[in-house]
């Protein structure tokens, strides 16, 4: 028998709201054993808070940045940060660079950085809790500019993988705004919208668009999956929403130089974690019409910019992985961008022996068939 309510909907046309998902609490576990003493880490140390304590942890990372979140004038050989990317405003002459942090620098020239200033308001949003936005990028599409950033909610678990890592919620959201030094904010009617599967531990996303269609092309983290995807979604014209499911464009085991994490000697966060790591894409075409895209890995020389390109010249590939690194020496998460002057550039982050993450400029040629990376640039 058709109960009453439904009867009246069915008899109004009333439309009916799709209940809200249920949110499963994951409980934190036994995670991978810890690092040995002066093994090579990424991530910092495992802490000893609890993984709930998220308010604790962001106030502690808030201490230790708020000196260095003043305003000021930098050279660009004095600035330090991880994942840079570099958005050139033609109509202001002006570049903006964003990475990992959440923050913005700005220069005419290059050499001269001013900032970091705040660009996003996140009130309201789930991603006010997560603090700051890693591998930060800003794209001009139709009228508006667009803020891709990765956020990490530590309070709020996906799911346990026993023996290896509480995996957290993790989702490169977009924020929008007219104005390219923002403010940028949510733009969806729902703040806690996710544009990858929630239940997916994903990062780094990045905006591509062919053929009339958008689309985030995105990693899956291997913490969750042990050999990391690179994955994309096709997303609504308004890029409100996504409107297709993941696919897979390949595994970080797929690229002959990629090494797993414990066999390489490299602890995660203070654990040992094996696994296979995709960071960082961009996607890009050479003057003769090839797809590639540009991601980041771990190897011999720690960190390393890999390189791959589609057979099909479609974004989904397949995707034929270089066998060499495009740049290694602990190097990459590298970004292409065009000067004001027309000439194209790369800028990647690099570690010197133990010291902090810096970013490189280097030449890069697409004349060709393939990306070929030129000499490092003197920035004085």
């Amino acid at each position: 028998m058709i109960g009453l309510a439904a009867l009246m909907a069915a008899c109004t046309n009333a439309p009916q709201e799709a209940p809200a998902p249920e949110i499963k609490i994951v409980e934190p576990g036994e995670q991978a054993p810890l690092a040995d003493p002066g093994q090579k880490n990424f991530g910092g140390s495992a802490t000893a808070t609890p993984v709930q304590d998220t308010a604790a942890r962001n106030a502690a990372m808030r201490a230790r940045r708020a000196e260095m979140n003043k305003i000021r004038t930098l050279h660009f050989n004095e600035l330090s940060m991880s994942d840079p990317y570099i958005y050139a405003e033609q109509s202001t002459k002006t570049y903006y660079l964003t990475s990992s942090g959440g923050r913005m620098y700005k220069s005419k020239d290059l050499v001269t950085w001013e900032g970091p200033y705040n660009i996003v308001n996140l009130e309201g949003t789930w991603m006010e809790r997560a603090g700051f936005a890693a591998a930060a990028e800003i794209h001009k599409i139709g009228d508006y500019y667009y803020y891709a950033g990765t956020w990490s909610d530590h309070s709020d678990l996906i799911q346990q993988v026993p023996r290896r890592y509480n995996v957290p919620h993790n989702q490169t959201v977009l924020l929008r705004s007219a104005n390219v030094e923002g403010p940028y904010e949510v733009f969806d009617e729902n703040p806690d919208h996710n544009y990858q599967p929630r239940e997916d531990d994903c990062i780094d996303g990045t905006l591509y668009q062919e053929d009339g269609k958008i689309y985030m092309v995105y990693v899956h983290e291997w913490t969750q999956l042990i050999d990391g995807t690179m994955e994309y979604v096709e997303l609504s014209s308004d890029l409100k929403k996504t409107i297709s499911k993941p696919v897979c464009l390949f595994r970080a085991s797929e690229n002959p130089s990629c090494g797993e994490m414990n066999g390489l000697g490299e602890a995660t966060f203070g654990r040992k974690m094996p696994g296979w790591v995709t960071d960082g894409p961009q996607m890009f075409r050479t003057e003769t019409g090839k797809l590639g895209m540009l991601w980041a890995t771990w190897g011999k020389e720690r960190y390393f910019q890999a390189i791959c390109y589609s057979e099909s010249g479609k974004i989904e590939g397949p995707w034929i992985q270089e066998p060499k690194p495009f740049l290694a020496d602990n190097s990459g998460h590298g970004m292409l961008f065009t000067t004001f002057e027309g000439e194209l550039r790369y800028i990647v982050h690099h570690v010197e022996n133990n010291g902090p993450r810096k970013p490189q400029m280097w030449t890069v040629d697409l004349s060709g068939d393939k990306l070929v990376l030129g000499h490092k640039i003197d920035v004085k």
